[in-house]
């Protein structure tokens, strides 16, 4: 055990702006704000360099394809907070970033009917869309309509 004096040793006003500055840099480069994007939309990121390797801590949220050995595009696919990592060929960091997945609320109604929610889209006039919480029989049967438009058109289409 150490029972002798503490020895304070000097500091330059140089280093300890030194020191501050790496404090404050570190900390604003976690303080940065999340890439926000909205369910079923894509964003557009470009990279400092290619990238080798993308990875989603939670692909149910987000999900990233490579466009371009520099240009990435990120869909939103549910709400939620996840990271994205990129990294290029020999496993160096490229990014690491915080994705937060919301609702895109421009143009859309939601409407209560006791405990069942369903959304529509009102653009100008209101019809029903697949929105992630609203009641299941409600989002069954505009997917099920949705799947039927999609079977005509690709049947018109051949």
């Amino acid at each position: 055990m150490f029972r002798g004096r503490k020895r304070l040793v000097p500091v330059t006003a140089a280093a300890a702006a030194a020191i501050v500055a790496a404090l404050l840099g570190s900390l604003s480069a976690q303080a940065a704000d999340p890439i926000a994007i909205k369910i079923d939309r894509a964003k557009v990121m470009r990279i400092s360099r290619p990238a080798g390797t993308v990875i989603i801590g939670n692909p149910a949220i987000a999900d990233a394809a490579i466009q371009d050995n520099q240009t990435l595009i990120i869909t939103g696919r549910s709400f939620g907070t996840t990271n994205l990592i990129v990294l290029d060929s020999n496993g160096q960091p490229i990014a690491d970033e915080i994705l937060t997945v919301d609702t895109a609320d421009d143009a859309v109604v939601t409407v209560f009917k006791r405990d069942k929610r369903q959304t529509l889209s009102c653009n100008p006039e209101c019809g029903p869309t697949l929105v992630i919480g609203d009641d299941k029989e409600a989002f069954s049967d505009v997917r099920s309509q949705i799947e039927g438009h999609q079977g005509v058109s690709d049947a018109a289409s051949k």
